[in-house]
């Protein structure tokens, strides 16, 4: 189904109101258009980006590698053939500055986006706080400009890069700039998950995998948004290598199965 027709602002509402819902919004990562179409056809409310999977889909290194052009193409092309309301992971914002943060922003909300992840890192270091909060701000900005409420996910890498020192003083930051969601991948112990549910001034997206709890448990501790980030695509990759191996080396398919 082409987006052309959607209504972007009601799906921007509808999907800010999934954040506050009895249950966490559960949001599986799309990569290409065929990703996406696939999981809106399994049940998903909405998608989800993941910068990892759409590097690795185009043949790029994740965290730098991947350039706007090719993000926003990869965009245009999920939001033609789904319904459901889609969030893009926008990296550090595809450029040094906050006015290059609200650019990108200004171009994401044209193709028909309604939220974005935009992370404090970049390089594999963590950007300084304050000048995080001015790209948050600059996005913000940016959306109001557009007239469209986007959800803003503040991602911190602050567990990623860190022993997660100075997570809650940058979630107070962040939510003052402007965001509406924190998202700190890294973290998926019950007991701290349930620190920053508690200390965090914005609800809280964790990102799982094999071994972390299960939704059911994640929603117990109060997490607000749970996301898959580059497990979808890791998996499908990992198959595609197995499948190959098994049929090359024994000339069998069972891992097909």
């Amino acid at each position: 189904m082409s987006g052309a027709a959607i209504d972007q602002k009601a799906q921007a509402r509808a999907f800010r109101a999934l954040h506050h819902g009895s249950a966490p919004l559960v949001l599986p990562n799309a990569w290409d258009a065929g990703s996406a179409k696939a999981i809106e056809a399994a049940g998903a409310r909405a998608i989800a980006t993941t910068s990892a999977g759409v590097s690795w889909a185009l043949g790029v290194e994740d965290g730098g590698g991947l350039s706007r052009a090719d993000a926003l193409d990869a965009l245009r092309r999920i939001v033609a053939v789904v319904s459901v309301p889609v969030t893009a992971d926008i990296e550090a914002g595809y450029g040094a500055t906050p006015a290059d943060v609200a650019s990108t922003v200004a171009e994401v909300i044209e193709i028909g986006i309604v939220g974005i992840n935009l992370e404090d890192s970049s390089n594999g270091s963590l950007l300084e706080a304050t000048a995080q909060a001015e790209r948050i701000a600059a996005a913000r900005e940016a959306a109001v400009a557009a007239g469209l409420d986007l959800c803003i996910n503040a991602r911190t890498d602050t567990y990623l890069f860190g022993d997660g020192t100075g997570t809650l003083q940058r979630a107070k930051l962040y939510a003052e700039a402007g965001a509406d969601v924190l998202f700190i991948p890294g973290v998926t112990d019950p007991p701290t998950i349930q620190e920053l549910v508690a200390g965090s001034p914005l609800p809280l997206n964790i990102m799982v995998g094999p071994g972390a709890p299960t939704v059911g448990d994640l929603t117990s501790l109060g997490v607000a948004r749970i996301s898959l980030g580059p497990a979808i695509t890791t998996a499908a990759y990992n198959l595609a290598a197995a499948t190959t191996r098994e049929l090359l080396a024994a000339g069998t398919y069972t891992t097909l199965i």
